[in-house]
């Protein structure tokens, strides 16, 4: 499998992204959704990764959205068929491996409490739940989290 930083507008991760709309809005109502579209995810301050498997497919994706203060991890997803593979645990590497080089210190997300498995996922790397940030709202359908970055040579493989 391979992470690298990627453009979100290929048709395959069009898809994938397609993909990660329609099962959060299985979940959410629109107004408890904060997801960036394809124009944001392509600025210079978004970093964009996709894992594609030896076939070139792509199996999930992220992104980190870079601001003076911290970073966002946005649009986390594997499909289905790649999950337990260790695909997320790779897109988080390289994503907070990316965040750091680029002088991040601090990672934030907001997730729902209808992923249990996206919260296990967090928690097991390093996320500690907190308040709102930036211009989020307090929510009853909002989790917020953030982690510390150390360097990434200081990171245990897991």
């Amino acid at each position: 499998m391979r992470v690298e930083q990627e453009s979100p507008n290929q048709t395959d991760v069009i898809a994938l992204i397609a993909e990660l709309d329609a099962y959060q809005d299985s979940l959410y109502p629109a107004e408890a959704r904060y997801a960036l579209d394809l124009t944001s995810l392509s600025k210079p301050n978004v970093l964009f990764v996709v894992a594609r498997n030896e076939q070139r497919a792509a199996l999930g994706c992220g992104a980190v959205v870079l601001n003076d203060l911290y970073g966002e991890v946005k649009r986390m997803y594997v499909r289905p068929e790649a999950r337990n593979m260790g695909v997320a645990r790779h897109v988080i590497a390289a994503l907070e491996a990316g965040a750091y080089k680029s002088g991040c210190r601090e990672l934030m997300l907001e997730t729902g409490p209808y992923q249990p498995e996206a919260l296990r996922f967090y928690g097991r790397h390093g996320y500690m739940r907190r308040g709102a940030f930036g211009a989020y709202p307090e929510h009853p359908l909002s989790v917020f989290m953030g982690k510390s970055l150390c360097s990434p040579t200081d990171h245990k493989d897991d």
